[in-house]
């Protein structure tokens, strides 16, 4: 059987593994506090909201500005969503040679955001939900060992 490992909270072991991990990327031309600002950001068109998003004082502010329905999402956004996270994803782990290390030194096990927040991008705590965003991580973990 495959080894798990399991991440959510910033301060758990593999917590460098959460958007909300302070670890700056550089994307476009710019640079965010962490890749949930980047994320967040760009499900919006208005690059006036973007910029206030990258500016948020912490990646929980980012995060509920992102999820501010007052706002207009950009029209693509549910089909490039992933893309999106894959490129966080990417910067972060190829910008940050610790973490690139800690992502490489995780083998061939299955890396699981265990949350019952969130259905799409965890588990919804009982393994029931997507996972995408440890599945992406598999995958930047997989292109960099192809690197």
């Amino acid at each position: 059987m495959t080894h798990k490992i399991l991440f959510y909270s910033v301060g758990d072991d593999y917590g460098e593994f959460s958007n909300f991990a302070p670890y700056p990327i550089s994307v476009g031309g710019k640079r965010w506090p962490t890749s949930e600002h980047y994320f967040q950001a760009q499900k919006f068109q208005d690059t006036k909201h973007r910029e206030a998003i990258r500016r948020a004082n912490s990646p929980m502010q980012a995060a509920r500005m992102g999820r501010d329905r007052k706002k207009k999402l950009r029209r693509d956004w549910e089909s490039v969503k992933v893309g999106v996270m894959r490129q966080a994803l990417t910067a972060k782990f190829t910008q940050h040679t610790d973490l690139k290390a800690l992502l490489l030194g995780t083998g061939d096990a299955k890396l699981v955001e265990h949350t019952d927040n969130d259905r799409y991008w965890g588990d919804g705590g009982d393994g029931s939900g997507k996972n995408m965003l440890g599945r992406l991580l598999m995958q930047v973990r997989d292109a960099l060992r192809d690197a």
